[in-house]
């Protein structure tokens, strides 16, 4: 399946939103992780990783990853290109399909980078790839919407800029991400241009680049370099770019020409099988992951043979299927068990992970979508992923962006943040003199050090009812999505753009006029 239908499927300075650093509500912020208040960095996590793997189970899968891959093969379709340089680098080339000798996929990935900077537009805003890190990004490519007068209806521009604004302000929401949503009010052939144009202008964090076209990956790269400079983009990552394995076993011209073009120009490329076990791979979950190796070692390794050193991430999005409907199913066990392995073998090849996010089948933000969600979430965190795609606004398997779940999934971010910090043990945090203090029998409401630690203490949600039933029924029986839905209204009523360089605006403005006027509008 291709990144379509994952889609389908499921310089400027730092001027900050306005309230950040001002009284006490930018304070609140600050202390609960609400918002809209300062950006807070990507995460460098302090907590271990989850493992269910052990050493005899990594071994057999990955022997049996060499078996698909030197036995079965991997189809490079459409792209006379990849297969010319396959056959140079020594696979067996029948056709379309590429059998590889053992090793030589892993031989090539030894000149990808284990970690990278990702960089914005705004350098407080870069984010690190690899190791400890965990960067969070909103929803990717939903065609639809639920919007804040409660509608499901098609996505448009202005929506596309919403969810871009609400990412910005989102302090635990580390990238603007990529197409959070489809702006179908545009041709499709030109749509690209706006959203591009979108994440630069209305965001001063990383972004991610198109895919959908080779010719639109490269107006994504000219649209960077007006903003960062030639030189500065063919030596460093400013965008990444997710390119899917069409599970099974095969890569597509689409997919294969906008890698070949994002890795020639040392951008990074998140190598993501789409995974729905029992369609589109095994049932179990060490066949679905032997094929998830299989894809990743032929796709990533291909890019080394584009440019060597380009970056690339090991990904894999992982769902089960109803077995009676043969619809996605989310915040099950066997697809958390997949990524858990997933990361396991990714750390073993020294790349980048990504999985995950805030996924749920539910058509409204509710326990459903809340549950599903949770399970997710916690379990991409505890993977130790690096990349974290739909982490926030993600509805109804993948076809709906949605206002109020984007609302309390940054929130759940901002808990996965302060989990990810671990368990503090300095003096302060040790606490031995609030316990003297009080000693037997008493309270620490009112010691010394909960008076100077409350404001810090514990993680404060800007969208939880903690007040008893009485205070809730008086101030109208507000239910989370009513209170989500009156702030993603307000963080839009108060957003500020952050600072562009005007020149760059208007070149980027010219780029996009003299594209557009080039050819003619297509709406396939």
């Amino acid at each position: 399946m291709s990144d379509v239908t994952e889609q389908g499927a499921i310089e400027g300075g730092g001027r900050r939103a306005r309230g950040e650093g001002r009284g006490a509500a930018a304070r609140r912020a600050s202390r609960t992780g609400g918002g809209p208040g300062p950006s807070l960095p990507y995460i460098q996590r302090k907590i271990r990783e989850y493992e269910v793997l052990d050493e005899e189970g990594l071994q057999l899968i990955e022997r049996n990853a060499d078996t698909v891959l030197e036995e079965i093969g991997i189809e490079f379709r459409d792209d006379p290109e990849a297969l010319e340089l396959w056959k140079a680098a020594g696979a067996d080339v029948r056709g379309e399909r590429v059998h590889f000798p053992k090793g030589l996929c892993r031989e090539l990935l030894k000149t990808a980078p284990s970690n990278f900077t990702w960089h914005a537009r705004n350098p407080e805003r870069n984010a690190h790839i690899g190791g400890k890190a965990t960067v969070f990004a909103p929803v990717y490519g939903p065609p639809f919407v639920r919007d804040l007068d409660g509608n499901r209806r098609y996505a448009t521009i202005e929506d596309f800029r919403n969810f871009v604004k609400l990412a910005y302000m989102a302090p635990s929401v580390h990238s603007s991400g990529g197409t959070v949503c489809e702006p179908v009010d545009i041709p499709v052939n030109k749509r690209h241009l706006d959203m591009v144009y979108s994440h630069i202008k209305y965001s001063d964090k990383p972004f991610m680049g198109s895919v959908t076209a080779p010719e639109r990956a490269e107006d994504t790269i000219a649209m960077a370099k007006i903003v960062f400079g030639d030189d500065f983009v063919e030596k460093n990552t400013v965008t990444l770019n997710l390119i899917n394995a069409n599970s099974p076993m095969v890569f597509d011209e689409t997919m294969v020409g906008a890698l070949k073009v994002y890795a020639r120009h040392n951008q990074a490329c998140v190598l993501s099988p789409f995974i729905l076990s029992g369609a589109m791979s095994p049932v179990t979950v060490a066949g679905t992951l032997t094929q998830i190796l299989a894809e990743v070692l032929a796709g990533a390794s291909f890019t080394q043979l584009i440019r060597k050193g380009a970056p690339v991430l090991f990904g894999t999005f992982a769902a089960s299927i109803s077995m009676q409907s043969g619809a996605p199913t989310f915040g099950t066990p066997e697809p958390s068990l997949v990524s858990y392995g997933a990361a396991q073998l990714a750390r073993r090849l020294g790349l980048p992970f990504r999985t995950g996010g805030s996924l749920c089948g539910s058509k409204v933000p509710d326990a459903q979508a809340a549950h599903e969600s949770a399970n997710t979430i916690n379990m991409t965190l505890l993977a130790g992923t690096n990349f974290v795609l739909h982490a926030a606004g993600w509805l109804e398997g993948g076809l709906v962006s949605s206002y109020e779940k984007f609302m309390i999934d940054q929130d759940q971010l901002g808990m996965m943040q302060k989990m990810a910090e671990g368990v503090d043990l300095s003096e302060n945090a040790q606490a031995l003199d609030a316990i003297r203090e009080v000693g037997p029998g008493s309270h620490y409401l009112g010691c010394s050090h909960t008076q100077a630690n409350f404001q810090t203490a514990f993680y404060r949600s800007p969208l939880a009812d903690n007040n008893s039933f009485e205070q809730w029924e008086i101030e109208g029986e507000k239910r989370i999505e009513q209170r989500a839905n009156a702030l993603a209204r307000s963080w839009l009523e108060h957003y500020e753009a952050p600072y562009l360089d005007p020149a760059i605006d208007d070149a980027l403005k010219e780029f996009i006029a003299k594209r557009k006027d080039s050819m003619p509008d297509a709406f396939t």
